[in-house]
């Protein structure tokens, strides 16, 4: 079957074959082939566990189809749908309202389950059949700390205000209501203040 290219990046090539998107993760000449084959393996297989539990908790990511540890590949089903980096803006404020209401309670059930994305953008964000489906979990990992979900919480913001800065203030309010839905919605909330308030005081300090 054929292949169409899809995204070449600094880490993995995406192409797509029949209704699957292979993700393949690129070798890279200047390491030596041992640690290069571990720094391909071991990020393959935390993604393939983390899109796995994802799915099996009830977040909508796309589905394992693939797995190639060898390889360095892994397969998973192409979903259809507006990528929110480039169509959020021009929904109308009750389907942006819509759309940021469910991408927080996604994120909560996440992190309620200690699952950490570690990219969260609208650039990993499919919107389909009134669901938003998650993407790209290469920087993602488990952890029970409540300072990686509020850094997480973090990226979400930022991304809001540097890509749909007209609709930022909207867009995370929103967004905080989904996110109500969490466990911890309180202790993380005050340590996303506290995270906020050191990278103020770096920039302040360059």
């Amino acid at each position: 079957m054929n292949k169409k290219f899809i995204y070449r990046g600094a880490e993995a090539v995406l192409y797509k074959v029949g209704s699957m998107l292979v993700k393949e993760r690129i070798s890279k000449g200047y390491r030596r082939p041992e640690i290069d084959l571990v720094k391909r393996k071991y990020p393959t297989r935390r993604e393939d566990k983390l899109l796995k539990k994802c799915k099996a908790v009830g977040v909508n990511v796309p589905e394992v189809l693939m797995f190639n540890e060898d390889e360095c590949k892994i397969g998973i089903e192409f979903i259809k749908g507006d990528l929110l980096k480039s169509s959020l803006d021009s929904y109308d404020d009750n389907k942006r309202k819509k759309v940021c209401v469910e991408i927080g309670k996604q994120v909560a059930l996440m992190h309620d389950r200690n699952i950490i994305h570690g990219d969260l953008t609208t650039s990993n964000m499919i919107w389909n059949d009134g669901k938003v489906y998650f993407v790209d979990f290469g920087l993602g990992y488990i952890s029970e700390k409540i300072e990686d979900k509020a850094v997480d919480i973090h990226l979400v913001r930022q991304a809001f205000e540097s890509k749909h800065f007209m609709f930022y203030e909207e867009c995370f309010k929103n967004f905080l209501l989904g996110y109500k839905k969490s466990e911890k919605y309180k202790e993380t909330m005050e340590r996303l203040g506290k995270v906020e308030l050191r990278g103020r005081y770096k920039r302040k300090s360059n």
